[in-house]
């Protein structure tokens, strides 16, 4: 979404949260064989969600597992605890970036990943709060120290309009870019772009990792706008992207072990006195927009970001609101929260934070 009306402070950015059925017949079977009660409480720890170890796998410990780290589970709404939407995915020794939200540089350094390291980077839309990061990272990836290191063009995948974009980011650095190529002698493959704009279908496919755009529903106006079907030997990620509710979000989510959904919370009496929240909900899944998509995809495990807690709406708030429509396994994102699927099950454990 492009923009939220902030409530009073702004809306509250409270920590995460997972919660639990207590029977939920048919619901993620990896998942429920080891429950989910490792996860409850206020916060997420380190923990198991399905008979794996309470010791989280590291990096490339397993060639068979996908990573997912949440960089950024925030809004519009400038914020130090919720950055800017974006996601990490590794699997098959390759790492994908998906949107640029605000921060993405800093939480991808927190994590001692270079900027440069990334493969591939995938964009859903062009709401500003989904590239408002592209330009450090591109830039700042370029640069020598161990922080950036990239050498070969930026790899970028988007909808119609990406190359544009990229055109218009070159063309606005045009200067910097120049300077620190006569001065520091970067290499200048590693600040071109390499712009890919696809439809939905597949996007990318390299030694068994395939990426699939789809179209989401993010509002009449706001089109294309897609959500990314990520699969590895056998194992499948959707992240929704920004939308409100939609069947093919549904469709692509289906049996999904990870299905990774936004979510903005207003309060009754706020969008009663506020016509401009109506806008929002107009773009974005409402908690009952996002359980019923949960409830009809049935994934393994049910995941929140782009979470707007509008006014003096909470994360327990939102788990409430979820519960009236959604009883399957569910955890509410923070950033740098991670999950791993692999050959056991599906692993949740925080890892990265300072």
């Amino acid at each position: 979404m492009s923009g939220e009306p902030g409530g009073p402070a702004g809306g509250r950015q409270a920590g995460p949260a997972a919660a639990a059925p207590s029977s939920v017949p048919g619901f993620g079977r990896r998942v429920l064989a080891a429950g989910l009660a490792g996860l409850l409480g206020p916060r997420v720890a380190s923990g198991v969600i399905a008979g794996a170890s309470a010791q989280a796998p590291q990096p490339g410990e397993s060639s068979e597992t996908i990573r997912v780290t949440l960089l950024g589970t925030g809004t519009p709404m400038p914020s130090g605890e919720r950055f800017g939407n974006s996601t990490l995915v590794e699997a098959g020794g390759q790492r994908l970036l998906f949107d640029f939200g605000r921060g993405v540089s800093i939480r991808l350094w927190q994590l001692r990943l270079p900027l440069g390291s990334i493969d591939a980077h995938f964009l859903t839309h062009f709401h500003s709060d989904h590239l408002g990061g592209l330009p450090d990272l591109w830039l700042t990836g370029w640069l020598r120290p161990p922080y950036g290191q990239r050498n070969a063009p930026f790899l970028l995948y988007g909808p119609p309009g990406t190359a544009q974009l990229a055109q218009g980011l070159r063309t606005a650095f045009a200067q910097d870019i120049a300077t620190r190529l006569a001065d520091e002698r970067s290499p200048e493959a590693g600040i071109a772009f390499d712009a890919r704009e696809v439809p939905p279908g597949v996007a990318y496919e390299r030694d068994g990792l395939r990426v699939t755009a789809f179209a989401n529903d993010h509002g009449e106006l706001v089109r294309p706008s897609y959500g990314y079907r990520i699969e590895w030997r056998g194992r499948s990620v959707v992240l929704s992207g920004d939308t409100r509710y939609s069947p093919e979000v549904v469709r692509q989510g289906r049996g999904a072990d990870l299905l990774l959904h936004c979510v903005t919370l207003i309060p009754p009496a706020l969008l009663a006195g506020n016509p401009g929240y109506r806008a929002v909900y107009d773009h974005l899944a409402s908690p009952a927009d996002a359980a019923r998509t949960l409830a009809e995809a049935r994934p393994s495990l049910g995941a929140l970001s782009h979470i707007g807690l509008n006014g003096e709406a909470t994360v327990e708030d939102l788990v409430r609101a979820l519960r009236a429509g959604y009883d399957g396994p569910l955890v509410v994102g923070e950033d740098l929260l991670a999950f791993e699927i692999g050959a056991q099950g599906t692993v949740t454990y925080r890892r990265g934070r300072p």
